[in-house]
């Protein structure tokens, strides 16, 4: 059946680092940089964003139709950041977490410090030690209210559209995290967990210390929706949760509205409603092209899938792994997602048979969208017996024979991957990408695996 077609859209964070590998706050420099050549070369400059410490950027692209085209427009937003970082003696550093001790420096501005001081100044700052990537997936036009969550005037149609995309979302959470898992080392140690979403979500249940270990509402993976209604009661639930957190913390709820808060505003979540329009995924790492371009073919064709053949996403309960019957896409039931499969994935990832089987059926439904780009995912799926994450790969490389990563080997580390990066998008820079050719992009690639191997 034909279908209206949604846009997606792509927010990527990266560090910014000096040419010996070290951590630079000239972010506001090197922006400022961005957008003059952007405006130089016709394009939006408002697509080179700060972050809420100086030694973050985030790199932006426009709203596309289709995931080739949005993979152009990231492919040429990310070349013009590197090469504004070439002429400040810069580099762009790609991974999730930067693998030695740091102490970001934070902007003083009025929403950072409310965030600051409501979950604490030090428990804040871990989330500008670690970078993440996030999709967006727009859902009709006007059915996201910024004020009260779901728009009164929506039809039946778009509210369940709606649904569907925020479960889909939803259950992918920790597919996510096990495929993108990054950098291994944080504050220079090796933790053997996923950083990012360790540090950043935090769990009371499994002790990660993180921002938001405390404020799970706020900054955690929340329950599917069955309802319309249960999904805006979530969103006001949450709300009320910050406001409360604010003022335990002494802070006037006022000031939060006056810094530009609001119900949308107050969530930090993996997967939460945008006021553009869209369900945001923030559950991926930051990574290279080539990770971050197989995380846009398999979330379109999920997407593409559910809304072509109409389908019911919703979670069943014993269900561990995508089931598709008639009409009705069958999912992980939340407790096992949010409890078992999410501590699975972050600490063995891929490797854990109940993940292995969960990351596959999901590529199985995704491949049935058809399409060349269904080849990718096959392959993919294929080689599931011996995927090997990023993280992964540099564990092979960085085997540290202490419990911390020494300063030089941290130093080589982050300029190899910068080295990576920019190998990734010189040739990518060199390939016309069309639906045809966006396949070729194996993870495995022999000039652009992680390297040489280095010694510590």
């Amino acid at each position: 059946m034909d279908v209206v077609k949604r846009r997606i859209g792509l927010e990527q964070e990266f560090f910014l680092v000096d040419e010996a590998g070290y951590l630079s706050d000239r972010a506001d420099e090197f922006l400022h940089g961005c957008h003059l050549m952007a405006q130089a070369q016709g394009l939006n400059p408002n697509y080179f964003v700060a972050e809420f410490v100086k030694s973050i950027v985030e790199i932006n692209t426009p709203p596309a139709y289709t995931g080739t085209e949005l993979a152009r427009k990231y492919l040429n937003n990310l070349k013009l950041a590197l090469a504004v970082a070439r002429q400040m003696n810069l580099r762009l550093y790609p991974l999730s977490s930067y693998p030695l001790h740091i102490r970001p420096v934070m902007r003083d501005r009025p929403n950072y410090h409310i965030q600051a001081r409501t979950v604490g100044y030090d428990k804040f700052l871990h989330a500008g030690k670690c970078t993440g990537t996030h999709l967006h997936l727009e859902v009709p036009p006007g059915v996201i209210d910024p004020r009260v969550g779901v728009s009164y005037n929506s039809t039946s149609a778009e509210r369940e559209e709606l649904l569907n995309i925020y479960n889909l979302a939803t259950a992918c959470d920790s597919a996510l995290i096990s495929l993108t898992r990054a950098c291994p080392f944080y504050e220079g140690q090796a933790i053997g967990l996923a950083a990012h979403t360790i540090r950043y979500r935090g769990s009371e249940t499994f002790g990660w210390e993180g921002v938001y270990t405390n404020l799970q509402s706020v900054g955690g993976l929340m329950p599917y929706a069955e309802t319309v209604e249960d999904l805006v009661e979530q969103q006001f639930a949450r709300y009320y949760a910050w406001l409360q957190a604010m003022e335990k913390a002494g802070i006037e709820p006022h000031l939060f509205k006056e810094a530009g808060g609001s119900l949308l505003k107050s969530a930090w979540n993996p997967i939460r409603l945008n006021n553009h329009g869209t369900v945001e995924v923030r559950s991926i790492d930051s990574n290279y092209p080539s990770v971050i371009l197989a995380v846009i073919i398999l979330l379109e064709n999920l997407a593409n899938r559910v809304r072509r053949e109409n389908l019911t996403v919703r979670p069943a309960k014993g269900m561990q792994i995508f089931e598709l019957v008639g009409d009705r896409l069958y999912m992980p039931d939340f407790a096992y997602l949010n409890g078992e499969l999410l501590y699975a994935s972050a600490t063995e990832g891929v490797k854990n048979p109940k993940v292995k089987v969960y990351v596959d059926s999901i590529l199985q439904f995704a491949m049935e969208e058809a399409g060349e780009k269904a080849n990718f995912l096959a392959q993919l799926s294929k080689d599931m017996e011996h995927y090997q994450t990023i993280e992964a790969e540099i564990l092979q490389e960085f085997t540290p024979t202490s419990d911390r990563l020494p300063l030089d080997a941290g130093l080589r580390l982050v300029r190899q991957c910068c080295d990576k990066l920019e190998a990734q998008v010189s040739w990518l820079d060199e390939v016309n990408l069309s639906e045809e050719n966006l396949t070729p992009l194996c993870l495995t690639r022999e000039d652009l695996t992680f390297g040489t191997k280095l010694e510590i």
